[in-house]
């Protein structure tokens, strides 16, 4: 049995020490914050119940595929429910655009929209459920230290239909021209931290995953994946030090590593940094210890950054759905003053969650639970002023489409910026979801799961492979666990 420890208490850290735990090894998990979960944390204010971060519920096999091997499914957590719509996108003038779960009702929607884009719809999809089946069954679980990984039968001889290097927006623009099903198809790259013309169209298996699987929503909120996750870690002996900040790591003769917490100095056999990357080998590692320097991570693309309001409303608001997706505004504007010329946004696009249209127990009878998101760059001036002024602006915007006058009708609110996501989990310059997806950041590109200077040393999280996203998370904790397990010599 060997001591590992596992920096980090958000998905990935959870999965990587579940996987570890079963396989026999005494591991101890480490977070700073008082609550195990990471952006996946909930909170309480007011009679309401807040996921503080994710939200969309996608790739449930992938959950699933977690569960089985401690011998659960998703049910034996919590009851999971498909979201119809799935979702709504509300464009210019109020119009707005229902996805329905059914098949069908959806090849009736895109027909309806343009004519013939049921059959294109078909074809794009036959496509993109290649690049699931191969993508997200087999690559993700490649752990991206050698090119040589990408090697077998299906990327061979499938190479071109997997479309790596291709762009998802040219991509997407050769089955459809109506710009309401071009926004709607390239939404979801959102996720990915990119503009859709730098994303590989390798990533239409989002789309799949999305109209074609479903959205589903696990009732009583994402805490519940959490609270699976901690049964089987502390099912199978899982240690958690709650409160307890690490700072520092060292290498140590023989393989060993000390993890210098504010409980003071652990000596382990091996080390996951389930943190953000960049903190780790900036503030705890030695120079000569790290992967990379400063200037390769100031020139990395990152995921957006996000304005949050966690809202609890006295009243209903009949005109949302559970998902609604504020598309009133220029996308390409709003995508450049984000990735191009980094700035606050003029006028930008939204998002609005209301858990409580689907799960009473996330908002007192009569009362409307709402999670509104403004996606911006990472590493903008983060002021009470500016918060207040975009809150208005938001603000305003919900009620001209709702005609509620919400502003009136709120018994909590509670913002949460840049500053917080350096605060809470030492985010770099504040980023929401992580590394983007671009076409020169994808898969082996991406920063190594193995430290190159201290054996025993892997990371995982959204900085890493296969990149941002729940699932990606789950799968990213199994490939770092795995690595690490096959370095000790463990069978897996």
């Amino acid at each position: 049995m060997k001591n590992i420890g596992i920096i980090g208490s958000g998905i990935s850290g959870l999965c990587a020490a579940a996987v570890l735990a079963k396989k026999g090894q005494q591991v101890q998990v480490f977070e700073k914050n008082e609550q195990p979960g990471g952006r996946m944390r909930q909170f309480e204010a007011s009679g309401f119940t807040f996921d503080m971060g994710p939200s969309w519920y996608w790739m449930p096999d992938v959950f699933d595929r977690f569960y089985e091997q401690f011998g659960y499914s998703s049910s034996d957590f919590y009851t999971l429910k498909k979201l119809d719509p799935g979702f709504q996108i509300i464009t210019a003038g109020g119009e707005t655009l229902k996805i329905p779960a059914g098949w069908e009702e959806l090849l009736a929607l895109f027909e309806q929209v343009e004519t013939g884009a049921a059959d294109k719809l078909r074809a794009f999809m036959r496509e993109a459920e290649y690049k699931y089946d191969v993508g997200v069954k087999k690559l993700v679980y490649k752990p991206g230290l050698s090119w040589l990984e990408l090697i077998n039968a299906d990327t061979v001889s499938g190479v071109f239909r997997l479309q790596v290097f291709s762009s998802f927006s040219k991509h997407v623009r050769s089955y459809f021209k109506n710009e309401k099903l071009i926004a709607l198809m390239e939404f979801p790259v959102l996720f990915l931290g990119a503009m859709p013309e730098n994303t590989p169209a390798l990533y239409s298996l989002m789309n799949y995953a999305g109209l074609k699987q479903g959205t589903f929503y696990p009732m009583g909120g994402f805490k519940k994946v959490i609270d699976a996750l901690l049964h089987i870690c502390r099912e199978h002996g899982v240690e958690f030090k709650l409160g307890q900040e690490i700072s520092g790591i060292e290498k140590l003769p023989g393989s060993k590593i000390s993890l210098t917490s504010t409980h003071g100095k652990q000596t382990l056999d091996g080390l996951i940094a389930a943190a953000d990357y960049h903190h780790v080998e900036s503030k705890l590692l030695h120079d000569g210890d790290r992967n990379y320097n400063e200037a390769y991570w100031d020139k990395k693309t990152f995921a957006p950054s996000s304005l949050i309001f966690y809202i609890g409303l006295n009243c209903k608001l009949d005109k949302l759905e559970h998902h609604n997706l504020f598309f009133d505004a220029d996308f390409a504007r709003h995508a450049a003053e984000i990735y191009q010329q980094p700035q606050w946004p003029e006028d930008p696009l939204f998002y609005v969650c209301c858990p409580s249209k689907t799960d009473p127990a996330v908002a007192p009878v009569g009362k409307e639970n709402l999670f509104v998101l403004m996606p911006i760059a990472p590493g903008l001036i983060d002021e009470p002023v500016l918060r207040e002024s975009y809150y208005y602006k938001l603000m305003k915007r919900l009620e001209a489409y709702t005609g509620v006058a919400i502003r009136e009708n709120i018994d909590y609110v509670k913002s949460y910026c840049v500053k917080d996501f350096i605060a809470d989990y030492h985010s770099y310059k504040g980023n929401a979801y992580g590394l983007a997806n671009t076409l020169i950041q994808t898969a082996n590109l991406k920063p190594k799961i193995k430290n190159k200077h201290i054996p025993n040393f892997y990371y995982c999280g959204q900085l890493t492979v296969p990149g941002p996203g729940v699932p990606p998370s789950i799968v990213s904790g199994q490939v770092a666990a795995t690595e690490l397990l096959k370095k000790l010599n463990v069978n897996v």
